[in-house]
């Protein structure tokens, strides 16, 4: 019970501060009572005036706070009853020793704990009568302001008469009373009503919108069941603790129906904190989680009220409330246990409540039974103020865990992508110097291979007729300007293009040109602006080099032309390079029947690279047109 005075103390010692800026005026504290009982009898409702002389005693005094057990002879019936029979104790309070005071005066009841109905009289003349049923007043009893008197010309009245009526055999109590002036009595009421019910209730409100929020978000992460063990806590938290921030005015719900709905409430609450726990400690233990569902099953079902037994429900509930201490107090050793032993931070900070809730529940357990003094604070309601705090740092703590887990997450995947983007640069550059090494090797194959199939072939020709003397100097010369003209355009073809083909045919004409204007042959250029050829590579502008240097010697060795025509355009699916002469024409079909070898290997070059070449005659010649795709469609041999 440590824990309960601690907080007890510290609730007390608010509310005296709270009366600490109360006026000088005298607050007389009520604590002397004379007290007789009248047996049960039909309920009669309290009239607006009552003669206390009517009430012949006997009457004996007692100290308030003043409580009577159940089955007190005077209280109890000694035979059948009709229904609704109640008896009734009546309190009278001298208010002789109150202090005069020059404006309105105010009474100050604390608090009444009874199943039944109260009335206060002021010299014969009703005060005040409770509102509710008998069960519902059993449910919450604020503290009460009644006015004495509301003016300064008014008298005050002498002589106080409580009335309390309550079922037979059932118990009840009144704590002692306040009178005063009115502002300085209600500056004490309005301290401890916050205190004890604006206060829990406004955490209440809290714990249900954090309830609320987590049924939200358990929607969306259906895969984490701690969310919707909050709404439920936090919904069942609420409802448990109706009857305490409930008001004077009765609800539509009855009677019957409210007290099962606050009992079972407190039953799933201890499921719902059982596996709340056992997410939170990892250790499960079927057969008691099977014991607190099937426990709050069996009992929400045995407690529906299909009867209109009220009384007897009334005069019963606090026994219901046994078990579900008991099996609070197995539950809370279990977790502290399991708590300790999985070394769990969270789930020893909610054993630690539940060791607080436990001591609080107990310690209201016996104030309902009148075994406490009833003027202090019912705790309970600060256990779930506390258990608010406890689950949302729970919430808290693991939504900080996981932004802090997602940061080093995030830090690992950047470390994880830099030694990844160092790996891949590293493979990268590998890859680079193997295709740089692989490029430099296919260039000296095709070289090597364009220099014995053109340029060697040419020469060891050459020599071969110079050997046998067929050739005169100036032939020799000829040849030899064919191999230099040969060597360059192979040399020339390695200079970068960037897909551009008018410069391909401008490094054409810069070689080719002195030749044909020393063989009388005038060039007409007449290119045309045509797309880039993403695919024109120093491999494949070669085979366009040798095929219009092939069409060029044709022109200057077979024909008598004096011109050659360059032209280029833009076709359906790619571009086109025509060359065309003025010469005699010629077959191709025959020129392919001599063994002619060059038109042959014009055929293969254009194969090559995905062109295809065409001889048309013309008016005044021939005509070769090359096609040049804009997509190349097939793979290149090597030349």
């Amino acid at each position: 019970m440590g824990a309960a005075g601690a907080l007890r103390t510290f609730l007390c010692s608010c509310w005296l501060l709270l009366c600490t800026g109360l006026a000088h005026a005298q607050v007389t504290h009520l604590v002397r009572a004379d007290v007789m009982v009248t047996p049960p009898s039909g309920y009669q409702p309290p009239l607006s005036s009552f003669d206390p002389a009517s009430l012949a005693g006997p009457w004996r005094e007692v100290a308030l706070p003043d409580k009577f057990d159940q089955g007190t002879p005077e209280r109890s019936a000694g035979g059948p009853l009709k229904p609704g029979a109640m008896a009734t104790t009546w309190y009278r309070i001298s208010l002789a020793g109150v202090a005069a005071a020059p404006g309105p005066v105010a009474l100050h009841l604390l608090r009444w704990q009874a199943a039944g109905q109260l009335a206060v009289y002021g010299d014969g003349q009703l005060l005040y009568r409770s509102q509710g049923s008998p069960a519902w007043n059993h449910f919450r009893h604020p503290a009460l302001v009644i006015p004495l008197r509301e003016t300064a010309e008014a008298p005050l009245p002498k002589t106080l008469l409580v009335r309390l009526d309550t079922f037979p055999g059932a118990a009840g109590a009144i704590t002692s009373l306040y009178a005063g002036p009115e502002r300085e009595i209600y500056g004490r009421y309005a301290g401890r009503e916050w205190l004890e019910y604006q206060l829990p209730f406004m955490m209440s409100a809290a714990f249900l919108a954090v309830g609320l929020f987590s049924f939200g978000v358990w929607l969306v992460r259906r895969r984490e069941p701690i969310y919707f063990l909050v709404f439920v806590i936090a919904v069942c938290t609420v409802v448990r603790r109706w009857h305490i921030y409930a008001g004077l005015e009765q609800l539509t719900i009855s009677d019957q129906w409210f007290g099962w709905l606050t009992y079972n409430a407190l039953n799933w609450q201890i499921v719902a904190l059982q596996y709340f726990a056992r997410l939170l400690h990892g250790r499960d233990h079927r057969w008691f989680n099977r014991i607190t569902v099937g426990f709050a099953g069996l009992m929400t079902l045995a407690t529906l009220p299909l009867s209109a037994l009220q009384p007897g429900l009334v005069l019963v509930k606090p026994l219901l409330y046994v078990v579900p201490i008991l099996l609070g107090a197995v539950m809370t050793v279990r977790n502290m246990w399991d708590g300790w032993q999985s070394r769990s931070y969270e789930a020893r900070l909610l054993g630690g409540w539940m060791v607080v809730s436990l001591s609080f529940g107990t310690y209201d357990w016996f104030k309902v039974k009148y075994q406490f003094n009833i003027e202090g604070f019912y705790l309970t309601p600060y256990a779930a103020m506390v258990m608010f705090v406890v689950i949302t740092y729970i919430l808290f703590r693991r939504y900080v865990n996981a932004v802090a887990e997602t940061e080093r997450s995030k830090e690992t995947l950047e470390v994880r992508l830099r030694q990844r983007e160092q790996e891949l640069a590293e493979s990268y550059e590998k890859l680079r110097e193997v295709e740089k090494a692989r490029t430099l090797s296919m260039e000296r194959q095709r070289m090597m291979q364009d220099m014995h199939d053109v340029l060697g072939l040419s020469l060891i020709g050459a020599l071969r007729m110079v050997e046998r003397g067929r050739l005169d100097e100036r032939e020799v010369a000829q040849i030899l300007s064919s191999c230099i003209d040969d060597l360059k355009l192979a040399i020339d073809s390695l200079e970068p293009v960037d897909a551009d083909l008018l410069l391909l045919l401008a490094t054409l004409r810069f070689r080719l040109g002195p030749r044909l204007e020393a063989a009388g042959i005038r060039l007409a250029w007449k290119v045309e602006t045509v797309p880039a050829l993403p695919w024109l590579d120093p491999r494949h502008a070669l085979h366009i080099l040798r095929i219009l240097q092939e069409a060029f010697a044709n022109i200057i060795k077979h024909t008598s032309a004096t011109e050659i025509a360059v032209s280029t355009a833009v076709t359906h699916d790619g571009v086109s390079v025509a060359v065309e002469d003025n010469g005699p024409g010629f077959s191709l079909e025959q020129g392919l029947a001599q063994g002619g070898k060059g038109l042959r290997n014009q055929m293969r070059r254009a194969e090559a690279i995905g062109a295809r070449i065409e001889w048309q005659p013309s008016p005044g010649g021939t005509r070769m047109v090359l096609q040049l795709p804009l997509v190349q469609r097939t793979l290149a041999a090597p030349a």
